[in-house]
């Protein structure tokens, strides 16, 4: 299996996380939501998500220090605003921390969008263009 997707403007995005199986049962429950997969664990216990391919990857930090994304989001794409209430209650309810409950935004015409940080802090939002 090939880690990287080739769909896109990335081929994946890689998430630190320092307790993998609770990073693990966070992202199958709001990343399930969206209709993106576990694929299964890969190489030095990365866990690989996708639809078809792997596209987003956690795994503990290569360096050994703690995991950290001050000043970046990863987005995750929604098909629907029902969509972004199921990923966000689904990550509050599996260890995630609300940062902003699914609504519009002004912002953002036509986005209804919801962040979280999931259980090693990493910051991560769900967007659901003008329902599409």
């Amino acid at each position: 299996m090939s880690v990287i997707s080739g769909d896109g403007v990335f081929s994946d995005v890689f998430s630190g996380a320092m307790d993998v199986h609770a990073s693990a049962t966070f992202y199958d429950a709001t990343l399930g939501a969206l209709g993106i997969k576990n694929l299964g664990p890969f190489g030095n216990g990365w866990i690989l998500y996708g639809r078809d391919k792997p596209a987003f990857i956690i795994a503990k930090p290569g360096n050994g220090a703690a995991a950290s994304s001050n000043g970046v989001t990863t987005g995750f794409a929604a098909k629907t605003p029902a969509e972004v209430d199921a990923f966000h209650a689904a990550g509050v309810a599996n260890g995630g921390i609300d940062e902003g409950a699914a609504g519009p935004r002004a912002h953002l015409p036509g986005a209804y969008v919801a962040y979280l940080r999931d259980p090693s802090g990493n910051k991560i939002c769900v967007n659901a263009f003008n329902g599409s």
